[in-house]
C-alpha cells in the first residue's frame, strides 16, 4: 500500500547535500538523457510523418483514389454511371481517362512514357495537375489538335519546350504494302507540369481523351473512370460498397492497391526508426539504475534505521521507486515539451540554421522535397511519453529491491 511517508522521503532524496553532489549530477544527466531521447523521438517521427503526408499528397494528387473499369480493362457508356456516382456523397468527383504505354521521340532522343488521355474539363475534379503546370494550360488539349502536356523531367530529357513537336510511337502496328510498321503520330507540346515526383515528372504525358482513343484504337471505349473520394483513408471500404451499388458488372480498385508497397515501406521505415530511437530513451532510462544504486549505497545506514523503526521492505522499495519515478517523470515531461516545440517549429528552425551556416540540408537539385516538412501527431506523443515513463519505472525495480534486502543489524553494527 502506498504511504505518504515513502513519498516524502523519496522527495527528500532528490535534493542534494554537500556530500552527495556527485549523485545529484548523475541524477541530472539521467533526466537530461531521457529528455533528449524523448525530444529526438518526437521530432524525428514528426518529420517522418511530414514526409509521408507530403509524398501521399503528391502521389494522390496525380493518382485517383479509386478507379472504375469493366472486365478487360475498358469501360463503355461511362456516362450512365454519372447519376449513381452523383448520388453518393462520398464521391467528390470523377473523370474518364484512356491510358496506354508508348514511346516519345524528339530529335535523337527516345523515352518510354505512360500516355494518359484526359478530358480537360473533368480532370481538375480528380487530380492536382492543373495546379502544377509550369507552362501552358489543360484547355489547350482539344480533340483533333493533337497537343501533349509533358512532365518537366521528361521535357528536359527530350529537350523540348512548348511549341516543339514530338513523335508518339505506340505498340499497335499498321499493315502497309511495305510491311508491318509501328503507329506514329506527331504531337505538339502545349504545356509542362511539375509535381515533384519522378514517377510522374519523368514518365507521364497527357493528351486529349479523343486523341488517345484514336491513338490506341479504343473506338468508343475508355480505360475507366478515376474517382476522388472524401476520405482517402477509407478508400478500400468505399470502393467495396460502391461496387455493390453500381448498375452493371464493374470492378473498382483503390490507391491502397496500386501504391500499397510504397506506403508499406514508409510505415516499416517509421517503425524501425521508432525502435532505434526508443533504444536511446531506454539507455537514458536505465541510467536511473546506476543513479539509484549509488543512492542506495549512500543511504544504507538511513535504510537500516528506517527498518528498525518499523518500515517494511515494501516501504523501502516504494521510497526508491518514488525517487526513480520522479527522475523519469521530469525527464519525460521536459523531453515532451521540447520535442513538441521542435516538431511545431522545425519548418522555421531548419531554414534559419541553413541561412546561419550557409548550408542546405536538402538540395533542390538532388531531392524532390527540398524543405523539411513536419506533422505532429498527438497520438505519437502520447505513445512516446508513455513508453519513456514506463521504461523509467521499470528501471527503478532492481535498485529498490536491493535496498529492501538491506539487513539493519549488519549495517548498524559499527555505527
Amino acid at each position: 500500500m502506498f504511504k505518504p511517508l515513502t513519498l516524502y522521503i523519496g522527495l527528500r532524496y532528490t535534493r542534494a547535500k554537500r556530500r552527495t553532489r556527485f549523485i545529484s549530477f548523475i541524477t541530472l544527466t539521467s533526466v537530461l538523457g531521457i529528455a533528449l531521447g524523448v525530444a529526438a523521438l518526437i521530432t524525428v517521427l514528426s518529420v517522418m510523418n511530414g514526409f509521408e503526408a507530403e509524398l501521399r499528397e503528391r502521389i494522390l494528387g496525380m493518382t485517383a483514389h479509386a478507379t472504375i473499369a469493366e472486365q478487360g480493362g475498358q469501360l463503355r457508356h461511362w456516362e450512365q454511371l454519372e447519376p449513381a456516382l452523383g448520388q453518393d456523397k462520398r464521391v467528390l468527383g470523377w473523370a474518364p481517362y484512356v491510358e496506354g504505354q508508348a514511346m516519345l521521340n524528339a530529335d535523337r532522343r527516345v523515352s518510354g512514357v505512360m500516355i494518359r488521355g484526359i478530358m480537360p474539363g473533368y480532370e481538375p475534379r480528380v487530380s492536382e495537375v492543373a495546379n502544377h503546370l509550369v507552362s501552358g494550360d489543360l484547355s489547350q488539349l482539344v480533340a483533333g489538335g493533337f497537343g501533349i502536356v509533358l512532365g518537366a523531367e521528361l521535357a528536359n530529357y527530350l529537350g523540348v519546350i512548348p511549341g516543339d513537336k514530338v513523335t508518339v510511337i505506340t505498340p499497335q502496328v499498321t499493315s502497309t504494302p511495305a510491311g508491318i510498321l509501328p503507329r506514329l503520330k506527331r504531337f505538339t507540346v502545349v504545356g509542362v507540369f511539375q509535381v515533384g515526383m519522378f514517377e510522374y515528372d519523368r514518365n507521364l504525358a497527357l493528351i486529349q481523351i479523343d486523341d488517345a482513343s484514336r491513338l490506341f484504337r479504343m473506338d468508343d471505349a475508355i480505360s475507366g473512370l478515376r474517382l476522388k473520394l472524401d476520405d482517402l483513408f477509407f478508400a478500400r471500404k468505399i470502393a467495396r460498397e460502391l461496387a455493390k451499388t453500381l448498375p452493371g458488372n464493374y470492378y473498382i480498385t483503390d490507391w491502397t492497391q496500386s501504391h500499397a508497397n510504397f506506403f508499406r515501406a514508409v510505415q516499416t521505415e517509421k517503425r524501425v526508426m521508432f525502435i532505434i530511437l526508443l533504444l536511446i530513451v531506454a539507455v537514458a532510462a536505465f541510467n536511473i539504475v546506476s543513479t539509484l544504486v549509488m543512492v542506495v549505497t549512500d543511504k544504507r545506514a538511513d535504510i537500516a534505521i528506517l527498518r528498525t523503526q518499523g518500515m517494511t521492505s515494501l516501504g523501502i522499495m516504494e521510497i526508491f521507486m518514488v525517487l526513480g519515478t520522479i527522475i523519469g517523470l521530469f525527464g519525460t515531461l521536459l523531453g515532451s515539451i521540447g520535442g513538441v516545440l521542435l516538431a511545431l517549429n522545425v519548418e522555421t528552425l531548419v531554414p534559419a540554421i541553413e541561412r546561419l551556416f550557409n548550408v542546405q540540408f536538402l538540395s533542390a537539385d538532388v531531392y524532390y522535397i527540398s524543405q523539411l516538412p513536419s506533422k505532429l501527431i498527438w497520438s505519437d506523443v502520447a505513445q512516446i511519453t508513455g513508453m519513456a515513463f514506463l521504461l523509467s519505472v521499470l528501471a527503478t525495480i532492481y535498485p529498490a529491491w536491493q535496498a529492501s534486502r538491506i539487513k539493519p543489524a549488519e549495517e548498524l553494527r559499527y555505527e
